[in-house]
Order: C-alpha cells, then structure tokens, then sequence
C-alpha cells in the first residue's frame, strides 16, 4: 500500500464480516476517506480560498449509524439508482418485479442494494481504491450476475474521480450513481449556496416521483439553473410536500463524453466545484427529506438542507419509458461510467 492510501479498521457488520476504511491524501494535500462498506465517502476535505483544509461531505463518525442510515450518505447506490416505477419492468418479453421501498416504487437498488454491500478493496497505485462487487442472479428481482468495479481516484488535479465499469451475463438495467450530500460551509443549510446546471430542460415527475415521460424546458422558471443561482432563492416557488429540489436535469452532454455537468460554489469559503459526467443525467437533491436525527460526524445533525446531492445518473424509470436514454447492459458489453468532482477556489 502506497503512502497516498492508508487502511484502518472501521468495526464489524452484524454478521461478524470486519469493514475498512482507506485514507486517500493527494499531492495538495487533499483528503478523502471511503470505507468498503457501500463504497462510502465518509470525509472529503479540501480547502477555502484562505487555504484551510475542511470537510464538505454529510456523514457519519460510526459504521453502526451508517447502517442505519436511510438517506444514502456518501453511497454508491445499484443496481439502478433512482426510481423504478410500481418495482416492475418488462424486458426482452419478460416481466420482473423488484424490492418496493419507496411508498409504491423501487429506489436506489431496493432493500439491500450496493450501499448494503461489502466490497472488496485493492489500492492502486496513487491515490486510489479499486471496489469491485458481485451482484448475484435475482438480486433485489435483477435478472443476470453482474460484476460491478468503482474505481475512486483523488488527483493530483484537486479531483475526486469515480469510474464505474461492469459487465453481466443476462441482459439487465444497470445505473450507477454516487450519494454524496455536499455543504461547502462544513455546517448549517446549503440554500445560500449557489448551483449552475448545464441543462436546459428537466423531466417532470408525477406525486410519486415517476418522470410521466415529458422532457420540459427549465427557462424562465424556479427550475432553471443556466446562470448560478442561490440554491434557495426560489423555494417559494415550488411546491410539494416537502419543499426543495428532487428533480433530474437533462444534460446538455447528453452522456456521449465527458462533459460539464454543475457547478456548486459558496461564497463565503470561496469553495468551488466542478462536476463533469459521460451521463446524460443528474438527479438534484436538496435534502428535503433529512431529519435531523443520526448523529453525525462531530456531534452535528443532518437536518433538512443540510446537504446537497449531485447524483449523475441516466433518468429516473428508464426502463419503462423507451423515449429515455436506454439503461439495459447485455452480455458481451461492459457498461462504462465516469463522474469528476472538480475542487477549486474563488
């Protein structure tokens, strides 16, 4: 193990299997920490325009918190990321039926989904972590074994870089994602933060979240993030039982290479960053549904806004609407999947 990466232990799971947890440092000085535990990241510090060195990601200080989190700190969330409508798909002829565990639809992979799952971890060289995990036939209702690797890279560029690959044997819908809650002010709300999208039209969602299949223009309205705007500055414009942002943005990208997705800056740190994807998606998160009431890292709570999520993804319930972007990996493919978290002052 390279002096970029270093492996404490961090507790047990209940069925007695030990979890780890990696140290990546960059030549700048940068930190990250991840644990094998769902491909975590658990601490993420990088530095404010006077060159002090601060956590920017929600988390825990426990692995025992961490399993009972239900919001998906810091996760790599799968098999499919997001929501499938009513947990059913129909594909090559055949319907599945997944794990229901939001009201009516499957999120985020189900009940145990890749944010449950111990990976398997191997340094490589530099500052970065080879996870790989084996999602078996019929997992949470998924058709085929899918082998899945996260590659999680800290850059001598200030980047935090994740490349996701995987391949199966039965044709299936994959749609990986990272769950990280950014607040660049390492407390209290992100509504004064200011976020820019390189999108120019979003797919509305029906009372349950399900996109009802148009694809409808941001301009003008509280959606539109073409010009970096206060996160919260338009709150009172929308409306839903909880108020705030839970809506996927369609990528001027459109997932053919990397591309500029966001840009997240706050200005009373100076912190900025960047987030560059080959996704044609990413699902904006303001936390509208954190409570307050796991004890996070250092004493804080992760009350409602505590954190941003920034997750790339293709759309919500692709594989029942066939005007999206396709999700299905059939054998003899590799699904390939890169997300950079760009860090940088202002």
């Amino acid at each position: 193990m390279s002096d970029a990466v270093t492996e404490i232990g961090f507790g047990t799971l209940p069925d007695g299997r030990p979890v780890k947890l990696f140290t990546l440092r960059n030549a700048a000085g940068l930190l990250a920490r991840i644990t094998n535990f769902g491909t975590i990241i658990t601490e993420l510090h990088v530095p404010d325009r006077q060159g002090r060195l601060g956590d920017v990601v929600l988390g825990f200080d426990r692995l025992e918190t961490y399993l009972a989190d239900t919001h998906y700190l810091g996760c790599t969330v799968g098999r499919v990321a997001n929501r499938t409508a009513k947990g059913r798909f129909t594909l090559d002829g055949k319907t599945y039926k997944l794990a229901v565990n939001n009201g009516s639809n499957h999120l985020h992979g189900g009940l145990q989904g890749f944010d449950r799952a111990l990976w398997h971890a191997v340094p490589q060289k530099g500052a970065a972590i080879q996870f790989t995990h084996t999602s078996p036939d019929g997992d949470e209702g998924y058709p085929g074994k899918l082998e899945v690797t996260v590659l999680m890279t800290l850059t001598d560029a200030n980047e935090l870089r994740i490349d996701y690959t995987a391949t199966t044997d039965r044709a299936t819908p994959i749609n990986l994602t990272n769950h990280s809650y950014f607040n660049f002010l390492g407390g209290g709300d992100i509504l004064g933060h200011e976020l820019m999208l390189a999108a120019d039209h979003y797919t509305p969602v029906d009372d349950t979240s399900i996109p009802v299949g148009e694809i409808r223009p941001v301009a003008g309205g509280p959606m539109d993030f073409n010009q970096r705007q206060p996160i919260g500055a338009r709150f009172n414009q929308l409306t839903g039982e909880r108020i705030g942002y839970d809506h996927n943005y369609v990528l001027r990208g459109g997932g053919k290479s990397l591309a500029l997705a966001a840009q997240l800056y706050e200005p009373q740190t100076g912190r900025f960053m960047e987030v560059l994807t080959t996704e044609p998606g990413i699902q904006v998160y303001t936390g509208n549904w954190l409570d307050g009431t796991a004890p996070a890292k250092g004493g804080k709570s992760v009350p409602r806004y505590a954190g941003i999520a920034l997750e790339t993804q293709h759309f919500p319930d692709s594989i029942n609407q066939a005007q999206f972007p396709s999700v299905v990996l059939r054998p003899g493919q590799t699904f390939r999947s890169t997300t950079i978290y760009r860090f940088a002052t202002q």
